[in-house]
């Protein structure tokens, strides 16, 4: 095996990310290190003995990581303040923290919020939150927003409410808010209320959520129909931030183009009042030259076999199963049109349903329906099922460090968690983005009226009551 620093793209004095072959041959390492405003940080991992003929650096680490290969994080010197809004099982708080231990710094989440109790079981077991809560994220702050010469602004400085006490300890305290908030309304999965949704408003609470903390940085995660919201909550956030003077930055981010095994897309926008987000500089060191497919993800699971629902498939129909087997004896990867239920036959849309995941290829994205064939392309590449629980959080880049309580919570929750979940890789990079080293500026929020746009009473005004209490995530 070659000992040679792989390649890597060089964004300056800024950021720098390499990942290199280190040690005896008989017991190689790889490093991952950080450099950045003149600091350079150094993780490692053992490379497992199958790995070992990898010569690609970053694609060694990437593996052995979703193993659950130990990393070895450089000490932490400082600590961050986290809170995460709509926090599901953790992905992006685990990538988060991956961000953080890699730069020395050790992550304290001090509050998570979500309506979904086995999501919080999950999220208390990973990262031992100081409070959890299932308290609807809009009943937290008490906020206003109108519209001056188009634009966004907060009518009053955003305010925690009195009853949510822990809370208010927080203000001025956090260096992180990080959320994503429901995505159901803007998803080309939501046919009747597509973009229109109610619930797409909690994106402004979360922005004034984060606001009335004073939060260091914020990041919001969302689908990238996020974008084309009929409230146009996207636009709207960006200029509450930027009267609230934070520096604003958004990206979109790639599952393959950055090493996940799947084609996921999503949306993040970020804000600091310290330096500006360096997403596209971070993006950059991350592109990957060689995609990761399924089996890079999931091939040495292959032939395990356990009665858990974690590593377990679920049992299907006799008709399923005979639609796998016409898949296997066809070696074919959809299913033809005759084989199909009527309501997905002659051009339906979603013609990945019932169809047989490519080993050389990354998956499709992954959702809350994976149980079953009927919802996507879940059928496992050389064995006649449906991929596991396990394979699903691999898929999803989840590390098998991560625990998902799967005999607790059951199969269907699992699911629902795994597929709605920020993939880790994603808060990783987006984590990666701020430079915490410089001191943030004091808050400051512009609530000034131009003489010219005076606004009526009534136009063009949000507040917390306008947003449903209850909020899926």
């Amino acid at each position: 095996m070659s000992m040679t620093t792989t390649a890597s793209l060089d964004s300056g004095a800024c950021l720098r990310l390499l990942h290199q072959f280190v040690g005896p041959v008989d017991r190689p390492r790889i490093e991952r290190i950080v450099e950045r405003a003149g600091e350079r940080f150094v993780a490692s991992l053992e490379i497992p003995r199958d790995l070992q003929h990898l010569d690609d650096a970053r694609m060694a680490w990437d593996i052995a990581e979703l193993r659950g290969t130990p990393i070895r994080y450089p000490k932490p010197t400082s600590t961050a303040r986290i809170v995460d809004l709509f926090c599901g099982c953790g992905g992006f708080a685990w990538g988060m923290r991956n961000a953080l231990l890699h730069q020395g710094i050790r992550p304290v989440v001090t509050h998570a919020f979500d309506v979904d109790e086995k999501a919080l079981e999950v999220y208390s077991n990973n990262f031992s939150p100081q409070v959890t809560s299932q308290d609807s994220v809009a009943m937290q702050v008490d906020y206003s927003i109108r519209l001056l010469n188009g634009r966004a602004r907060f009518a009053y400085p955003p305010e925690i409410l009195t009853g949510a006490e822990t809370l208010l300890a927080e203000v001025g305290r956090t260096d992180f808010v990080i959320a994503g908030p429901p995505c159901q309304g803007h998803s080309n999965l939501n046919n009747h209320t597509r973009r229109k949704d109610p619930r797409n408003l909690l994106y402004l609470t979360t922005v004034a959520l984060a606001v009335s903390l004073r939060a260091r940085n914020i990041l919001i995660e969302n689908v990238l129909d996020v974008q084309n919201d009929h409230f146009m909550v996207v636009q709207r956030a960006h200029e509450l931030l930027e009267s609230s003077g934070y520096q604003v930055d958004s990206i979109v981010l790639d599952g393959p183009t950055t090493g996940l095994p799947q084609t996921r897309k999503r949306f993040f926008l970020m804000a600091s009042l310290g330096d500006a987000p360096q997403s596209l500089l971070v993006l950059r060191q991350f592109e990957v030259a060689k995609v990761r497919t399924v089996m890079d993800a999931i091939g040495d699971l292959e032939g395990q076999s356990s009665a858990t629902i974690f590593d377990s498939a679920p049992k299907l129909s006799r008709t399923n199963m005979e639609r796998i087997d016409w898949l296997f004896e066809n070696n074919a990867y959809n299913l033809a049109n005759d084989q199909r239920p009527d309501c997905h036959k002659d051009g339906h849309s979603y013609p990945s349903v019932y169809g047989r995941l490519h080993p050389d290829q990354p998956a499709g994205t992954i959702t809350t329906g994976l149980n079953s064939p009927g919802r996507g392309r879940y059928i496992h590449p050389t064995q006649r099922r449906t991929i596991t629980p396990h394979e699903a959080a691999r898929i999803q880049g989840f590390p098998d460090t991560f625990l998902f309580n799967g005999e607790t919570i059951g199969r269907n929750s699992i699911a629902k968690l795994i597929g709605d979940a920020v993939p880790p890789l994603f808060g990783m990079i987006i984590g990666l983005a701020f430079v915490l080293a410089k001191a943030p500026k004091k808050i400051k929020i512009d609530l000034s009226m131009p003489q010219s746009s005076q606004p009526s009473s009534l136009a063009h005004s949000y507040n917390a009551s306008s947003s449903s209490s209850s909020e899926p995530s």
